[in-house]
């Protein structure tokens, strides 16, 4: 029996990673680290890091390895997820014709992430940016009702010899979201493996065409279903939303963390804070910290991460989000020109100015 590094990439050339369609020896996410007769030591890397798919990858590998060396031998096998700066363009498929694609996250649900990131899409095209809005947030859609299209249904198109969805197209940006494939009053159940492979669909096979901004709305928390996306998909960075108060920015501070993980570390271009004062609409010229006072700012001091700004908690944004019209649409109201200077710091974490 040949015991050598190449007869041990030669067994593993059949193993794929389940992401690509392509094996890990070619798309060289093998590592060979020690071989001597009846021991075997690699590393093997995968563009899915959620637990279960680590899991079955090195069941994978095992099997490769037992069925070329027999299952006598010892083998040690290392799972990792590939780092994002470690993809090459053949393992980058997804989303080819979108310049920046960024992810808004919080750690804790009811801060107001959707409701920013409706915002942010629709100042981007405002100021002349062409944008994508995929809403992964799976529990709790809200995007059909933010943008008033809540009876839309995205039709198949054909590019070429291939089926894909065409996103809905509101105010200007392309919109699509799981709440247009699910029945609204039936909650949607699925295990971290059915939500990873549907959500990889809204990217994969869906024609978004060339785009300056995707703005993905992830789901609350920290789990299997953000590792999966932040690795198949090609962030350019990750913005976090937070409330002022203790246990929403406990929860804040996790999320960053997940984002500079070895295995993504995915750039934090910064965190806002929502609802940083309660504005009464009869006297408007009256700030109330309701929810305490700078906390964002100070965790973003704390983190070393960019602070991209404050919004105000004011009536008028919660009824454009329930009228399906994003407050940015109210011209020059003192709530649009709070999501416009977050805009603002946002671009220039980019380096891509207003003009």
């Amino acid at each position: 029996m040949n015991w050598t590094e190449d007869a041990v990439l030669e067994a593993l050339k059949g193993v794929l990673d389940p992401e690509l369609g392509k094996d890990l020896v070619t798309v060289g996410w093998v590592e060979v680290n020690a071989v001597s007769e009846g021991h075997i030591e690699v590393t093997v890397k995968t563009g899915n890091p959620a637990m279960h798919a680590r899991q079955r990858l090195e069941e994978a590998v095992q099997f490769a390895l037992e069925r070329a060396f027999g299952v006598d031998a010892h083998f040690a096998i290392t799972v990792e997820g590939v780092k994002s700066e470690d993809r090459t363009p053949e393992t980058r498929k997804v989303l080819p014709g979108v310049q920046h694609v960024i992810a808004v996250a919080s750690g804790k649900g009811g801060v107001g992430k959707s409701t920013v990131t409706a915002n942010l899409a629709v100042g981007l095209v405002q100021l002349g940016y062409t944008v994508g809005l995929c809403d992964a947030d799976i529990h709790g859609p809200s995007m059909p009702t933010m943008f008033d299209v809540t009876d839309a249904k995205p039709e198949p198109v054909t590019i070429g010899e291939k089926t894909l969805i065409q996103p809905v197209e509101q105010y200007g940006v392309k919109l699509l979201s799981i709440g247009f494939f699910a029945d609204p009053d039936q909650a949607i159940v699925w295990r971290g493996p059915m939500a990873s492979r549907a959500l990889g669909q809204l990217f994969k096979d869906t024609n978004w065409g060339k785009l300056d901004f995707m703005l993905i709305d992830l789901p609350p928390g920290t789990g299997d279903i953000h590792l999966s996306l932040v690795q198949e998909v090609p962030l350019t960075g990750a913005i976090v939303v937070s409330t002022p108060q203790e246990v929403a920015l406990a929860d804040a501070r996790k999320g960053v963390g997940m984002f500079r993980l070895d295995t993504i570390n995915v750039p934090v271009l910064g965190l806002i804070e929502n609802m940083a004062y309660f504005v009464p609409p009869d006297l408007p010229d009256r700030h109330y910290d309701i929810f305490g006072r700078d906390g964002a700012k100070r965790l973003a001091e704390d983190l070393d991460a960019p602070f991209l700004g404050e919004l105000p908690l004011v009536q008028s944004i919660r009824e454009a989000g329930d009228a399906g019209r994003p407050a940015m649409l109210q011209g020059n109201s003192p709530a649009a020109a709070a999501f416009r200077a977050v805009l603002t710091n946002l671009l220039a974490q980019l380096n891509n100015p207003l003009d």
